[in-house]
């Protein structure tokens, strides 16, 4: 018996932990919702999201637009991974699915939430980023800037958040102020990722827990903080590469599921 409420409790716990990390930042003084996507319907926007194209980077190589990819379930947006089957006319080992706001809708200046669960699989990496808008006149790579809210490895139990400039990545300077930290995540369940972003710096959380801030600095060197204007949003679930390594087909299929996605401003 007391095993029994031993377990009891803690099953009470862990689903109060669970609701605990997908609760948003509520509207406070500081912030206020102006935008979110639920994805309670049977298809994501199509005035705001769009299947991302296949491309030659490692993390948009396996990129595919066929439904077997995607799919609404339980008020979530699920993005698979999956091993390519004979027949379905394509010539990569794996197929993946991914969505972003490009060309439709940007952010700038405020906090973006993203709650998500990450199954793990050897090889998986699950992204959640963003990448300047097109319609900036600095919008190239690195120039522009990426914003990695994001990223895990496998079974990884952290996620990495970082940023890329031409500063830290063509220049070299990733620790002049450092570029990046991780932080522990819940690998089973729904986990919150968060950027707030101003015009002197990017702050990142993970279930509301500070993990580090990218400062703009005074220097000479170019491109040191591009991050004052409006990007764009992505979620991919990504396959291989150089980073997370080699895939073992056997752990797949993967997903990762996406509840919802929140946009605060600041309240004057």
């Amino acid at each position: 018996m007391k095993f029994r409420q031993i377990g009891a409790l803690a099953s009470l716990a862990c689903c109060a932990l669970a609701l605990t990390m997908c609760t948003p930042k509520s509207s406070s003084d500081k912030w206020e919702l102006v935008w979110e996507e639920t994805f309670d319907s049977t298809a994501p926007d199509p005035a705001i999201w769009s299947r991302i194209d296949r491309g030659t980077a490692d993390w948009n190589n396996y990129m595919t637009k066929a439904d077997t990819c995607y799919a609404m379930r339980d008020g979530n947006l699920v993005l698979r991974g999956i091993a390519a089957y004979e027949g379905d006319g394509d010539t990569v080992p794996y197929l993946t699915g991914g969505v972003y706001t490009k060309d439709k809708k940007a952010f700038g200046n405020g906090r973006i939430e993203i709650c998500a669960k990450l199954q793990g699989a050897k090889g998986a990496w699950p992204a959640i980023w963003m990448l300047p808008d097109p319609k900036r006149p600095d919008g190239s790579w690195p120039d522009g800037g990426e914003i990695d809210i994001m990223e895990r490895l496998s079974h990884d139990t952290i996620a990495y958040q970082t940023i890329h400039t031409y500063y830290s990545y063509v220049l070299g300077h990733d620790s002049e102020p450092p570029h990046g930290s991780t932080g522990r995540i819940n690998p089973d369940d729904y986990n919150v990722y968060a950027v707030e972003m101003y015009p002197d710096s990017l702050s990142f959380y993970i279930n509301d827990v500070h993990t580090f801030t990218y400062p703009r600095i005074e220097t000479e060197e170019k491109g040191q903080f591009p991050f004052d204007g409006d990007f764009y949003l992505l979620i991919d679930m990504q396959l291989g590469g150089n980073w997370v390594g080699e895939v073992d087909p056997e752990q797949l299929p993967v997903e990762m599921l996406v509840d919802w996605v929140r946009f605060y401003q600041r309240k004057e």
